[in-house]
């Protein structure tokens, strides 16, 4: 192709990557309904105790990420980042709180269980909490407003749970938002 012959897909993709493209277009509004898999909640009293919990964490962490997870109003795991000090990158707070949560109860108790997150997980964190069963997730800022302070990658935990049809999750977001966005300077 000569630089005078016009181009009919967008710069720099093949004609497959455009088709794709276009096909996603118009394939994912028809796949939207699925998002009634992570189903919103409002926020209760008790979920206001168990965030300023979480939020605790977080201000100890390497990075203000912290997360408790509770069954029966009785916290039963605590995590904080600990990336750095654990020279591990997966060693997120709700990564933490879930491998806590394992070493003292076992994977049976889990399912069910509340984990409470000082903001919206990330898509490993979120994956870890759909594949361990996991009923319910409490978080306090949004993917969108970390992304205000710090990178992130722009996938919700609402996402996730649309693309989970084995599971349904209930996702209650902003709870104490401010205070842990406060936690980021």
């Amino acid at each position: 192709m000569d630089n005078a012959t016009p181009r009919r897909h967008a710069p720099g993709l093949s004609r497959r990557e455009a088709a794709a493209l276009a096909l996603g277009a118009v394939i994912l509004p028809i796949a939207r309904p699925a998002l009634a898999r992570g189903i919103e909640t409002p926020a209760t009293a008790e979920d206001e105790k168990f965030m300023r919990l979480a939020i605790e964490e977080a201000a100890q962490g390497d990075y203000p990420f912290g997360a408790v997870i509770v069954a029966n109003g009785e916290v039963l795991a605590r995590g904080r980042n600990l990336g750095i000090k654990e020279k591990d990158p997966t060693a997120h707070g709700e990564m933490v709180a879930i491998r806590n949560f394992l070493a003292a109860h076992g994977p049976d108790k889990l399912k069910g269980t509340t984990l409470y997150t000082s903001a919206e997980s990330c898509p490993m964190c979120m994956g870890a909490i759909v594949w361990c069963g996991i009923s319910r997730v409490v978080f306090g800022a949004s993917i969108a407003q970390l992304a205000t302070k710090i990178g992130q990658i722009m996938v919700t935990d609402a996402e996730i749970a649309a693309k989970t049809p084995f599971a349904d999750i209930a996702l209650t977001g902003g709870v104490l938002a401010a205070e842990s966005l406060k936690l980021f300077k």
